[in-house]
């Protein structure tokens, strides 16, 4: 019982996937020197802690993680992808913190208190113009919408699993997710006590919800490239996170019914990337049919399912961990009667599937006789075993626990 209780804790899949990350940084400390190859370990050490401490994240962290990363992003050499990714981090991301912070700006100067149930309690006095409020509340829900990788802002999340080092891009956006989870959860404490800023807010999330589960579905079942593929699915995911809040808002308490989802969460979603990242640097760019399968699933199959487990449960395929957090979301809003919401969840979760049966299918290809003569690293298949067991495991432990 007590090993389950280890296994089941959210904290596991988030130390798993630094794990797993290092693995794969462990070919760099061979060919550079120990003081450059140190650099993306000291970037993923604070992402995994951020996911260890989703629920307790202030309000400066959020800046903070998404500079480190895009420093982590501009020092990769000369390639241009990573210099763009960090380029387009640095003007998304720190547009949206700009933004919130007049958001937050505005309502201060309206109530004359900080602390986010203080101002809605003010505000339901009556004593602020409905203008002020009404300008502030989105551009103070607008960090946590972008930290999500919701549409329109999902092709950032798409362009960092593309430049981004296979170590880095998963823990970097697992964190800059669930901060941006968080932020939302603890802006909105206590906005039941203020009857029009709940409406509007219960409006505006679940629009950011419709519009990123809509959007990400009509968009990962053409993008070419498999790791653009994964990035769409964290966009779906962040959608998912969204539909969430906008369900515990309807909620007495709606700061911790968000919190009780969202701490095991992101706690996934780091372990369910890792796997699936990884596995898309593997796979054929644009498989023709008829063509041998992926070099991994010829070569070592049983380290490509581990890797498809992953994956599968990133896209919430059924029985695997990935697929209770889509129906718990379905079921809350099928119990507040969120119907319009609930059908986009469900195209979502369609569109999520459809992409995971695809890369299961490029993956093994056509059989061939033989398999290759050259093994794929051992550093890469250790980090798809972390990664796939370990979320293996953890979700057999929560489901015991049950």
């Amino acid at each position: 019982m007590i090993l389950l209780a280890l296994l089941g804790r959210p904290a596991l899949p988030a130390l798993l996937a630094l794990v797993a990350a290092l693995f794969l940084l462990v070919p760099d400390v061979r060919r550079r020197a120990w003081h450059v190859a140190l650099g993306l370990p000291l970037v993923l050490v604070p992402c995994a802690v951020v996911l260890v401490r989703a629920g307790a994240v202030g309000g400066a962290a959020p800046p903070l993680i998404a500079a480190l990363i895009a420093a982590a992003l501009a020092q990769q050499g000369r390639d241009p992808l990573p210099s763009e990714c960090a380029l387009k981090l640095v003007w998304v991301l720190g547009g949206a913190f700009a933004l919130t912070g007049v958001g937050l700006a505005l309502l201060a100067l309206a109530t004359g208190v900080t602390p986010a149930p203080e101002q809605w309690s003010v505000l339901e006095l009556g004593l602020t113009q409905r203008l002020a409020w009404s300008v502030a509340l989105p551009l103070v829900l607008l960090a946590g919408v972008v930290l999500l990788g919701g549409a329109p802002f999902h092709f950032w999340m798409a362009d960092l699993f593309q430049g981004a080092p296979a170590a880095l891009a998963p823990l970097a956006a697992a964190a800059l997710q669930a901060m941006g989870a968080v932020w939302l959860a603890h802006r909105l404490d206590g906005i039941g006590t203020f009857g029009e800023g709940a409406a509007l807010a219960g409006t505006l999330l679940r629009t950011a919800a419709a519009a990123a589960l809509l959007a990400g579905a009509g968009t990962i079942l053409w993008q070419r490239r498999p790791e653009r593929r994964v990035g769409t699915l964290a966009s779906l995911q962040g959608g998912l996170a969204l539909a969430a809040l906008a369900g515990a808002l309807g909620r007495g308490a709606p700061r911790e019914a968000a919190i009780v989802w969202l701490v095991p969460w992101a706690a996934h979603l780091a372990l369910a990337l890792s796997g699936a990242a990884l596995l898309a640097r593997l796979q054929p760019v644009d498989r023709s049919p008829g063509t041998p399968g992926a070099h991994l699933f010829r070569r070592h199959p049983l380290t490509a399912l581990a890797g498809l487990y992953a994956l599968f449960s990133l896209a919430g395929v059924p029985g695997t961990p990935g697929a209770a957090l889509w129906l718990e979301v379905a079921r809350d809003l099928l119990a507040h009667g969120r119907n319009g919401l609930l059908i986009a969840l469900g195209l979502g979760w369609l569109a999520a599937f459809t992409a995971a049966v695809r890369e299961l299918r490029d993956g093994f290809g056509a059989p061939v006789g033989a398999r290759p003569e050259r093994a794929v690293p051992w550093s890469v298949r250790w980090a798809l075993w972390v990664s796939g067991a370990g979320l293996a495991a953890w979700g057999l432990a929560r489901l015991a626990l049950r």
